[in-house]
């Protein structure tokens, strides 16, 4: 191991596959909020999922007795607003289709007005409602030269009954109809770690990135100077860990393994 976990003042945590799989919580996940505390430890979260606000994570994690703040989890939702409240100003006219934390996330304070087919900006998140007319009008708006935002890129989405469209399979829907690409917000795309970087206040360097995706959790920290833990409790294997390249700075079998060395090297 070449980096010095000493020098480490934060963690960003992916969520699902790091702190649960479901609703039941991994190996560690008790233990994160004393060791972050003993540890004088910063702490965010990031998903991808922008159906949700940051407050109904909040919950479930509570359920599993997991203490994180909702001021302290980043959606691609809440990402994509202080993205969008960077380059345009208030009353900025933006049609959004999604759920929601998508609806919340753009609208709740009033900085951006609602538009149609007028609208200077379409964001496009997961929407398990979207029909024609949506589509219809977002592509109308795309057309007229209102600029385009993707939450996320996610082309599939984890049901319970297996993997459904997700995001990303509405907004190949709106490139084919309006032949513009969008900018995407949402891991693996560096808007989504500066936004925990800036919710910290801290240097790339100084934050490690945990997560179990490699092409999403450990491509995007990497890309903007993050050191990186890759936990083999989700999705990828360890022979996809091993064939990763760059290879992250950890790797390690969960969360219980990470705060272990954590409390080992900084005791």
């Amino acid at each position: 191991m070449t980096l010095d976990l000493r020098q480490i003042q934060a963690l960003v945590l992916d969520m699902d596959g790091v702190l649960y799989r479901g609703s039941e919580p991994l190996p560690g996940a008790h233990e994160l909020s004393a060791t972050l505390r003993d540890l004088d430890l910063g702490c965010v979260c990031l998903t991808n999922n922008s159906s949700k606000l940051p407050a109904t994570f909040t919950a479930k994690l509570a359920a599993m007795q997991i203490d994180i703040a909702p001021e302290a989890i980043i959606t691609s939702s809440t990402a994509a607003r202080e993205w969008l409240r960077e380059r345009y100003p208030a009353g900025t006219r933006v049609y959004a289709i999604g759920m929601e934390g998508v609806q919340q996330a753009l609208f709740h304070d009033g900085y951006f007005e609602r538009a149609t087919v007028d609208a200077e900006v379409v964001v496009a998140g997961i929407d398990f409602e979207v029909h024609y007319d949506k589509l219809r009008i977002a592509t109308l708006a795309l057309r007229g030269g209102a600029d385009f935002v993707a939450t996320n890129a996610d082309r599939t989405f984890p049901a319970p009954e297996g993997l459904v469209p997700g995001a990303g399979a509405i907004i190949a829907a709106l490139v084919a109809a309006s032949d513009k690409q969008p900018v995407v917000i949402g891991k693996p795309e560096a808007a989504m770690f500066e936004a925990a970087l800036s919710c910290l206040g801290l240097a790339a360097a100084q934050v490690l990135m945990v997560g179990d995706r490699l092409d999403t959790d450990i491509a995007g920290a990497q890309r903007v100077g993050m050191p990186t833990a890759w936990l083999a409790s989700g999705v990828h294997t360890c022979a996809d860990a091993d064939a990763w390249q760059p290879q992250p700075d950890l790797l390690l079998p969960d969360l219980a393994a990470l705060l272990a060395l954590l409390r080992e090297e900084q005791r």
